[in-house]
C-alpha cells in the first residue's frame, strides 16, 4: 500500500490487487509495436501506476483530468487514474506519455532486447533495485509474452511483502539517526562558540597589527612583536577556515540525517498503523474462536444474517462461511467475475443484510459495482482491509460492538 522504495505508499497501505485473470481480448494477438497501456490487461493497470508513477505525478495527471479531484486522498485519485487507463481515450494515453517519459532510458535498453535476453534484464533490475523502470518497459515491450508479464507482476507482487519486513530494522536505524542527531548538533554548537572565539581573537590581532604599522617610528624591516603577529594572525586565519569547513560538513551531514530520521518516522507511523489494525483482527478472531468453542450460544450471533461477500481467496473464503455459519447467519459467495457471472451480482445482493469486500483482492470493476448496487438498493457495505479472516471477524465485531454495546445480537434484526 510507497519516494520511499517504489512508492508504495506507503507506507504498508498501498497493497496490490488480486492476481490477474483471464487475458485482456486485446492481448490474445502478438503485436510488431511497444503496447499501450490501454492495450494491457486491466489487472496489470493497478500494479504499473503504483509502482512506475510517483503520487504526486499520479495526482497532477489525474487532476487535469477530473479538476473535481483535487481534495481527494490518495487511494481515490490511484483508483480513478487505475479507471482512466482502463477505459482508454484521453487519460490514458496521458498516463502512457508520463510513463514513457519517467522511464525514456529503460524504454530504450529494453528495445534491443528480445526472448531470453527480455528476461534476463528483468532478473538484473530486480537484483538492482531498478524496479520501476524495466517494470513499465517489459510490460509494454512489442515482444513481451503473457507469461513472462504474468512473472514479472508476480515478482512485483511479492517485493511488496518485503516492506514490512524490514519496519523493525528501519525503527533500530531512526533510533541511531536521533542519537546521531543530537550528537552532531551538540558538535555543531561547540564549532560555532569556537569560530566566535577565533574571530574575536582575529579582530583584536588585526587592531593591534594596524596600531604597530601605524606607530611613528618605523623602520625598514617589520619590528620582531609585529613579524609575530603577522604570523600568528595567519596561522589563525587557517585554523578559522579549517573550523568554518568543518562546521559546514558537520551541517550538511546534520541536514541529511535528519531528512533520512523523518522519512523513517513516516514508514515507521504507517508500520504503527498497520500493526494496530492486525491488533485489533487478532482480537476478534480470538474472540470468535472463543465463541465458538464455548458450550453455551457464540458471543457473535448473526441469525438470519445475509451477507454477500465478493471477492478474496478460497482458503479464507471457507473460514468466513463457517464462522457466519456457526454464528446462525448465511454467506453467499462472488469471486468478482473470475468464474462467477457478474450478473449475478446485481440478483443476491437486494436480498442481502449488508456486503462485504476485501480491498486487498478484488478487482476495481467489482468494487465500483458493489457500491452502486448497495447504494441503489439502501444496502450496507464494509470494506476490509484484507481477503483474511481475521479482518472479516473484526469487522463483525465492530458492527456489533456499535450496534448493541452490551451483549451482541443479529446485526440487522437486533
Amino acid at each position: 500500500m510507497v519516494s520511499p522504495p517504489f512508492q508504495l505508499a506507503s507506507s504498508a497501505a498501498a497493497a496490490l490487487c488480486c492476481a490477474p485473470g483471464n487475458p485482456h481480448p486485446q492481448q490474445i494477438a502478438p503485436v510488431q509495436r511497444r503496447a499501450r497501456l490501454a492495450d494491457l490487461d486491466p489487472h496489470y493497470h493497478c500494479s504499473i501506476l503504483g509502482t512506475c508513477l510517483g503520487t504526486a505525478s499520479l495526482r497532477k495527471l489525474v487532476v487535469r483530468c477530473l479538476p473535481e479531484l483535487a481534495q481527494a486522498p490518495d487511494v481515490d485519485i490511484h483508483h480513478e487514474a487505475v479507471h482512466l487507463a482502463t477505459a482508454g481515450g484521453a487519460g490514458a494515453k496521458a498516463l502512457h506519455k508520463a510513463l514513457d517519459e519517467a522511464h525514456a532510458v529503460a524504454i530504450r535498453r529494453f528495445a534491443a532486447l528480445d526472448g531470453a535476453a527480455l528476461a534476463q534484464a528483468w532478473q538484473q533490475a530486480l537484483a538492482l533495485g531498478e524496479v520501476p523502470g524495466a517494470y513499465w518497459a517489459l510490460l509494454t515491450h512489442a515482444q513481451t509474452t503473457p507469461a513472462l508479464r504474468k512473472r514479472a507482476f508476480g515478482d512485483v507482487h511479492m517485493l511488496s511483502h518485503l516492506v514490512g519486513a524490514a519496519n523493525r530494522a528501519d525503527i533500530r536505524r531512526l533510533q541511531a539517526l536521533t542519537q546521531r542527531n543530537a550528537d552532531l548538533g551538540e558538535q555543531v554548537e561547540r564549532q560555532q562558540l569556537r569560530l566566535q572565539d577565533l574571530a574575536q581573537e582575529r579582530q583584536a590581532l588585526a587592531e593591534r597589527l594596524e596600531t604597530q604599522e601605524l606607530a611613528p617610528a618605523r623602520c625598514s624591516a617589520p619590528a620582531p612583536d609585529v613579524a609575530a603577529l603577522q604570523a600568528d594572525l595567519a596561522a589563525r586565519d587557517q585554523a578559522l577556515a579549517h573550523q568554518t569547513g568543518r562546521r559546514e560538513a558537520a551541517e550538511s551531514q546534520m541536514l541529511a540525517e535528519r531528512q533520512a530520521r523523518e522519512a523513517l518516522q513516516q514508514r515507521v507511523g504507517t508500520a504503527l498503523e498497520l500493526v494496530d489494525a492486525l491488533q485489533a483482527e487478532l482480537q476478534a478472531l480470538e474472540e470468535q474462536l472463543a465463541a465458538q468453542l464455548e458450550p453455551v450460544a457464540p458471543a457473535l450471533r448473526l441469525q438470519d444474517c445475509r451477507i454477500v461477500y465478493v471477492g478474496g481467496r478460497p482458503g479464507s473464503n471457507r473460514s468466513i462461511r463457517a464462522m457466519v455459519q456457526a454464528a446462525g447467519g448465511e454467506l453467499v459467495l462472488h469471486d468478482g467475475g473470475i468464474e462467477d457471472r457478474k450478473g449475478l451480482l446485481a440478483a443476491a445482493l437486494p436480498r442481502a443484510d449488508f456486503a462485504v469486500f476485501p480491498v486487498d483482492c478484488v478487482d476495481h470493476d467489482s468494487m465500483a459495482t458493489v457500491k452502486r448496487l448497495c447504494e441503489r438498493h439502501q444496502i450496507p457495505f464494509y470494506p476490509v482491509r484484507s481477503a483474511s479472516a481475521a479482518s472479516f471477524a473484526a469487522l463483525l465485531a465492530r458492527l456489533a460492538d456499535a450496534q448493541h454495546p452490551g451483549p451482541r445480537r443479529c446485526l440487522r434484526h437486533g
